[in-house]
């Protein structure tokens, strides 16, 4: 009959491959993963981008260090008392750093008034900035230098082998790692190192700058 088909006629059938299982559902996984890290890295990111790449918040006084060092995993950390500390949690927070030996002479002893100076100057931002002092001995600190420190916000003091924290921070040429403020970024990455001579203002002006670049990212002091 006309319009219909033979019953002899094959039937032609269309097979399409099917979606492996859980191919899809591992897609959206990287997918939400990649976002979350985007999110988390995009503030710091956006702070380098125009600190170094746009150059929008000006010439920087300091030595900027590129690509910025990570604090190294394996450096060993203790406290005054003895106890180890994680390099983990120094991280937060931005870090002006010191490296004075327990002994602290005069010149010791004024780099950790501008230290103490530097943080007090950013006014209400200071809570974004730790002061660290790192020391590469195992000599003992003089008691009154640590009572006076405390009438103050005091730094967080560390001791580290000195091959440890020389293979991580540089000083500038020429110089010792005792004559540079060392600026540490919230990600535990050394980013800057302040000129030998510089300022307090200098220096302040390259804090204000990166605190800008960093706004509400950074979370109050730890």
């Amino acid at each position: 009959m006309s319009g219909t088909n033979s019953s002899n006629d094959p039937l032609e059938l269309t097979v399409h491959s099917l979606p492996q299982p859980g191919l899809a559902q591992r897609r959206v996984g990287r997918l939400q993963l990649a976002l979350v890290v985007a999110v988390c890295a995009a503030p710091v990111l956006a702070s380098y981008y125009s600190f170094y790449v746009l150059k929008l918040t000006g010439k920087p006084n300091g030595e900027l260090i590129e690509p910025p060092l990570d604090i190294p995993a394996a450096i060993q950390l203790h406290d005054l008392q003895g106890h180890a500390v994680e390099p983990e949690s120094l991280k937060g927070q931005w870090l002006l750093t010191l490296v004075q030996d327990a002994s602290c002479d005069k010149a010791c002893e004024s780099k950790l008034y501008v230290q103490r100076q530097l943080r007090e100057m950013l006014g209400k931002e200071r809570d974004k900035v730790d002061k660290l002092w790192l020391i590469p001995d195992d000599a003992q600190v003089d008691p009154k230098l640590l009572a006076a420190l405390e009438r103050e916000v005091p730094p967080t003091i560390l001791r580290a082998p000195r091959a440890q924290i020389e293979a991580w921070l540089k000083p500038a040429a020429g110089h010792a790692l005792a004559d540079s403020l060392y600026l540490i970024d919230p990600q535990g990455r050394w980013m800057l190192r302040t000129r030998p001579d510089a300022e307090p203002k200098a220096i302040k002006q390259d804090l204000d700058r990166l605190l800008k670049a960093n706004a509400g990212w950074d979370r109050p002091g730890r």
